[in-house]
């Protein structure tokens, strides 16, 4: 276990498809500058109760916004990883990062980095939740390990068949973990839904009317309904009895879908691959796209910050909600 402290300071789950007039006046808007984001791809948004910001990146570790710099922190500042894949804060008020070198604990002043050598599974952290127990759920590439504040024990889930479509991948891999408001913990993995009521296992697949095996996000919508974003198949969401998917139809293109958020109003925000942002209200589907200023064609990740704030993160780097369209926030700013 590596405790290391250390700061660099640098300033700073009904819209339509975009028709064709769209389509002509979206390639009068200015794509965004690379050379201008805060980094080249946002992964992960979160914002710890001292209200700070925090991004988690594909390759840059993590940037912290505190008002009034991005701080960017790395393997040479002590953090674990390059690649964040989530963060978490736990009631004491310590921020838990799991990245593709183990998990990270920031405590206000320090890291401290745990890795296979303390214990974890593997190293390569795909998901990470605090349960109502307080208990840290670690989802990695070879499965899950659950961790106390002291020591890690596995907990084993099926074998599932490796989608070597998606790049990285494996028999165990865990791509998303959440706990519904049973106390069930759900799991997300290429064989589908794994869910565990605290004796039991059962799982949900294509088989039982699931959109798509390859999960890779859960989340319980307001109503109690159950919703999945697929890397194949888009978005399907389940009552406990039926399955409905929503397609071009419904007004939601596109197949590939990395992420679910729930905002404060209880409207249900995801991204496609290639077709922007989606809103759901309970009623109807709004799309977000190039024309409302969302310069990213690949988004992976929404939050909503202490004061209604909608922001989204993803290649072409992070992007805030104004209520009517997207800004592009960069280095320079427009934080405010």
């Amino acid at each position: 276990m590596k405790k290391v402290i250390g700061l660099i300071l640098v300033m700073a789950c009904i819209g339509a498809v975009a028709g064709a007039n769209a389509q002509e006046n979206s390639t009068m808007i200015k794509d965004p500058d690379i050379n201008d984001q805060i980094s080249d791809f946002v992964r992960r948004i979160f914002q710890d109760n001292r209200g700070n910001f925090w991004f988690g990146t594909n390759g840059d570790g993590v940037i912290r916004y505190s008002g009034n710099a991005l701080e960017y922190l790395s393997l040479k500042e002590g953090f674990g990883g390059y690649a964040v894949r989530g963060i978490v804060e736990d009631e004491a008020g310590n921020v838990w990062f799991g990245t593709s070198g183990g998990i990270t604990k920031f405590d206000g002043t320090s890291f401290t980095n745990f890795t296979e050598q303390d214990g974890l599974v593997n190293n390569d952290v795909w998901s990470i939740v605090i349960d109502d127990q307080g208990l840290i759920w670690v989802g990695t590439l070879m499965g899950i390990s659950l961790f106390d504040g002291q020591e890690f024990t596995a907990f084993n889930l099926p074998e599932t068949e490796p989608d070597y479509l998606r790049g990285v991948t494996s028999a165990r891999i865990v791509h998303s973990i959440m706990q519904d408001s049973k106390g069930q913990m759900w799991f997300g993995t290429n064989g589908g839904a794994f869910i565990y009521d605290g004796k039991t296992l059962s799982n949900i697949s294509e088989k039982d009317g699931l959109c798509n095996d390859a999960v890779n996000c859960i989340l319980e919508g307001k109503d109690g309904d159950i919703w999945f974003a697929t890397h194949h198949n888009g978005v399907c969401s389940w009552d406990g009895e039926a399955f409905t998917h929503y397609t071009p139809q419904d007004g939601v293109g596109g197949s590939e879908v990395w992420d679910l958020y729930l905002d404060g109003s209880g409207n249900i925000w995801f991204p496609v691959e290639n077709f922007g942002l989606y809103r759901f209200d309970g009623q109807s589907f709004t799309n977000f796209a190039k024309q409302e200023g969302l310069g990213s064609h690949a988004i992976q990740s929404t939050f909503e910050d202490k004061d209604g704030r909608l922001w989204a993160g993803g290649w072409l780097g992070l992007y805030r909600y104004d209520g009517q369209s997207f800004t592009n926030v960069t280095r320079e700013g427009l934080w405010r």
